[in-house]
């Protein structure tokens, strides 16, 4: 009886028949041709995003056309829509993408230091945040689609995600007793306002030290939190 044909021809240690060898070499190219299509769309969408914050950051959101952003990023209105259907969508995904980098890049749940020397280097990665990524965030921080719902949501959700972290990072003291109370939530989202502000000014004045502005956002939420809480947080933090 003949022995039945395997049907791995790697198994006999016989390289396959060349029909087979060319067939497989078709699927790994269609196989890399989609990744390669995935990724280039990928890193088209980011490109397009990135060019289309700027141009929403130099001209109010009303001024900004399909034609301007199809002119910044160098392709036709055609293939714009491709990727974005419209205006307001390319503006609520780049503001999502902002969103989303700033709370990552300003948590620092797992760095092993003080509530307070937390504060600061969460403090100096947002300053660090606002300096690379200077037209996203000013176009977050300014909305420019004025009263939309969706921006004022995607701004609201990161200030709320924000001062979460306050009341509830590691060893923070606002996180023990009674101290969520609704006039430490208001001192807080002062403070914020107060920083977002501060940021958008250092911008405008790029002679000022990122430490300067740190150590008056630290000098700012001590006391701000003394007063809403009723006693100094110096021995807890």
């Amino acid at each position: 009886m003949a022995t039945r044909r395997k049907r791995d021809d790697s198994s006999t240690g016989k390289a396959p028949p060349p029909g087979r060898r060319v067939a497989r070499a078709i699927v790994r190219r269609v196989r890399d041709g989609r990744q390669r299509v995935r990724l280039d769309n990928d890193a088209r969408r980011a490109q397009l995003l990135e060019l289309g914050m700027k141009v929403f950051s130099e001209k109010t959101y009303d001024e900004v056309s399909i034609d301007d952003l199809a002119r910044a990023a160098g392709i036709s209105k055609g293939l714009l829509y491709h990727y974005f259907p419209t205006k307001r969508d390319l503006y609520l995904a780049g503001l999502r993408t902002t969103a989303a980098e700033l709370l990552a890049r300003t948590d620092v749940s797992a760095i092993d230091a003080s509530p307070i020397e937390r504060v600061r280097h969460g403090i100096d990665a947002y300053l660090s945040f606002v300096a690379e990524r200077k037209v996203s965030y000013v176009s977050l921080m300014r909305g420019g689609i004025g009263s939309d719902p969706e921006v004022l949501r995607i701004v609201e959700d990161v200030r709320a995600a924000l001062v979460e972290r306050m009341f509830d990072g590691p060893g923070s003291p606002l996180a023990i007793g009674d101290h969520r109370t609704p006039l430490a939530r208001a001192a807080l989202r002062g403070w914020l306002g107060f920083a977002e502000a501060a940021s958008l000014e250092w911008l405008t004045h790029p002679d000022l030290e990122q430490a300067t502005i740190r150590d008056l956002l630290v000098d700012m939420l001590l006391p701000t939190l003394r007063l809403a809480l009723g006693f100094s947080l110096s021995r807890t933090w």
